[in-house]
């Protein structure tokens, strides 16, 4: 584990991480978390003593990282641009478990549930995630059978949500 003080940052005009709210995690702390890894990973430990765990670290070239913290986690640990966080990471090697009500529903429908089955884990995880992402359990719900029927549809999850935008 490593143990490190920073300061929130957020980037201006970067591409697709225009706005994001951040904390860079520079190489030498990076090599001692994780020596001679320059992908993404995920994480676990402490934020200012707020537990987290599964948080993806991503790689900014010259071997530093960045954790983007979003709404919901800047929430949390109750800071925003140039705070400084206490920061204690570990590497998290534990499974994401998928959303059981999802792959109930999901296992309901063989032919959904194949095609769903189809996609690499990662990807499963997005749909998972975007489930447990909902506020309501009527939300929960409806976003299951948006997932169903994309399954039906051989949608990916960009194009499900891009067709949900649609209608």
């Amino acid at each position: 584990m490593i143990q490190f003080k920073v300061t929130i940052e957020q980037f201006g005009q970067q591409g697709e991480k225009t706005g994001w709210t951040y904390f860079l995690i520079p190489n030498e702390l990076a090599s001692q978390l994780n020596p001679g890894v320059k992908k993404s990973y995920r994480v676990k430990g402490t934020l200012d003593q707020i537990p987290i765990a599964g948080i993806a670290i991503i790689p900014m070239g010259e071997g530093d990282f960045i954790m983007p913290l979003n709404a919901t986690l800047r929430k949390k640990i109750g800071k925003k641009k140039n705070d400084n966080l206490v920061v204690k990471l570990a590497i998290d090697t534990s499974i994401y478990q998928l959303n059981e009500a999802m792959m109930e529903c999901l296992q309901d429908e063989p032919e959904a549930y194949q095609y769903f089955l189809s996609f690499p884990r990662s990807h499963q995880n997005y749909y998972s995630k975007w489930v447990e992402s909902a506020k309501t359990t009527v939300t929960q719900a409806k976003r299951i059978a948006q997932i169903i029927e994309a399954m039906y549809l051989k949608q990916s999850f960009a194009e499900m949500l891009k067709s949900g935008k649609k209608s």
